[in-house]
């Protein structure tokens, strides 16, 4: 049993109450702890994604208590991949928090922010319906938290309604649950993959039940029209750092659906056939077409990155709801390639706040650093819209390839094809606003030029860049490897065998797995 998967969860969830105890009145020591955490976090994470990557599945068993009795932490290709993501995108959030000194504006910044690192990594490692449930609430009162951070009337209105709809999730995720269990008498994945198999055909009403109830709270989270109101005022409202983390909180949905519907509810059960043509796919689409027609229609910087959020979500969505190995790989791609855009642009609109009274999209007189600004933006928008030569363009390229297969081939080619065009149009509008447009204003006299933003937080922005700019140079190897995660979700016995039939040892695949 391998002890070094629980750290990615363990040790945020230690640090996050030692900054509250002994440096809370200290910001200095709080930084360097919370920078310290996040370095050895990632080099945990890329140990962990280093031993999956042969397709070994790691286990470990709270209390040594063997599954399904007792708690299982399991780490496979993907979630040792997400558990990374999230370390490499928190370090990057939390540098521009302390350049943009934002992480001094509240006393438990740093406290919090270690115990959404806990939340999120916990529910891409957990092996249990009820704690992926359990690590959910500490995702929701972390992330809470951090969305008051600074306070101001806007910013407790738009997490109120944050809290309010993702209440609405939980207590569906509740229900789903209880009628899981009462189905099946299990919660352990592995298990009630096991349980959900042998399930006679007239006995799949409550498990069908269950999986629409689970599909609607990752659809949520996932912020998938219709339940996509949450997010614009969330995201955009929040503290920039704060949306730049979120970036990562989406693709929490996203997984949870992979996860659930590869292992527990495949296509081929009978209990829940048909169940992501029905409605998934369409509302992916939808949800593409209206985050790219936001984009276009926002009056406000952050509010047009909070849709394009929406946009990218509904791009991911429509891959994995193709459900082939070939979808689900392309999605896993634009799902890394989507955290590093949005969070990029998030930080840049803070960076353009900077020297602004607000992020109206009107012209106004230009601001300290805005040649800088302005070419990151750029940059960023042409990853974000899927623009070549960026990974975004490979993204959707691998997209629209695996969307061949699907009876919606047309319908899916035309809405990401027509979506890009919008959000081009949308991004360019507000890029020639913001920069170009501001070169021909002269700045009053009695308007002095603020100062401009620190050097750290340009590198934090660099860094998620140059992220970007990487991934796509080694596109081919990366997308390699997203193919070989496909094919182990869609061969999950591994998996279900490490963890019910030899718990406490690590498993290999077969040859061709």
């Amino acid at each position: 049993m391998s002890h070094w998967i629980i750290a990615p969860v363990l040790l945020p969830a230690l640090l996050a109450p030692f900054i509250v105890l002994a440096a809370r009145y200290h910001i200095g020591i709080q930084r360097v702890l919370s920078v310290a955490g996040i370095l050895a976090l990632i080099t945990v994470a890329t140990g962990l994604a280093w031993q999956a990557s042969d397709g070994t599945v790691i286990l470990y068993q709270l209390g040594d208590w063997a599954a399904p009795f007792g708690i299982v932490i399991v780490g496979d290709r993907l979630s040792t991949m997400m558990v990374l993501l999230t370390a490499v995108l928190a370090l990057f959030v939390l540098l521009y928090a302390i350049g943009s000194r934002w992480d001094e504006r509240g006393r438990h910044f740093h406290a919090l922010f270690q115990f959404q690192i806990m939340g999120i990594c916990g529910a891409f490692l957990t092996g249990d319906l009820f704690n992926l449930f359990v690590f959910f609430e500490v995702l929701l009162i972390a992330s809470y938290g951090l969305m008051i951070h600074a306070g101001g009337n806007a910013r407790l209105r738009a997490g109120v309604q944050y809290v309010l709809f993702n209440l609405l999730g939980s207590t569906l995720f509740l229900f789903a649950l209880g009628a899981i269990y009462a189905e099946t008498g299990t919660l352990n994945m592995a298990d009630l993959a096991n349980r959900a198999e042998l399930t006679s055909a007239d006995a799949t009403v409550g498990i069908r039940i269950a999986a629409v109830l689970l599909l609607l709270v990752f659809a949520i989270k996932a912020a998938v029209v219709p339940l996509h109101f949450w997010l614009p005022s969330s995201y955009a409202e929040a503290p920039a750092p704060v949306a730049a983390l979120f970036a990562i909180m989406t693709k929490v949905g996203a997984y949870a659906i992979i996860r659930v519907y590869t292992m527990i509810f495949p296509p081929d059960l009978e209990a829940t056939s048909g169940l992501f043509g029905l409605w998934l796919l369409p509302a992916a689409l939808v949800s593409l077409a209206i985050g790219m027609i936001g984009v276009l229609a926002a009056k406000k910087l952050d509010r047009l990155v909070a849709f394009a959020v929406i946009g990218s979500m509904g791009m991911v969505m429509v891959s994995i709801s193709l459900f082939t190995p070939e979808g689900i790989a392309a999605a896993l791609y634009y799902i890394i390639h989507s955290t590093f855009a949005a969070a990029a642009l998030f930080l840049i609109s803070d960076l353009v706040r900077s020297g602004r009274p607000n992020l109206h999209l009107t012209s106004m007189a230009p601001v300290a650093g805005a040649s800088l600004t302005a070419g990151l933006f750029f940059v960023a928008a042409i990853a974000m819209t899927g623009l070549p030569p960026l990974s975004g363009f490979i993204g959707k390229l691998l997209i629209l390839d695996a969307g061949f297969a699907s009876p919606l081939a047309v319908w899916v080619w035309a809405t990401i094809l027509i979506s890009s065009l919008i959000s081009v149009v949308g991004f360019a509008r507000a890029g020639s606003i913001v920069f170009w447009k501001a070169q021909s204003i002269e700045r009053a006299e009695d308007n002095p030029l603020p100062d401009p933003p620190s050097a750290l937080s340009y590198a934090a922005v660099g860094g998620l860049i140059a992220l970007l700019v990487a991934y796509t140079a080694f596109a081919g190897q990366a997308h390699g490897y997203m193919t070989a995660m496909s094919k182990q979700l869609f061969a999950p016995e591994p998996y279900i065998s490490t963890v019910v039939d030899t718990p406490g040892k690590l498993s290999k695949p077969k040859e061709g797995n």
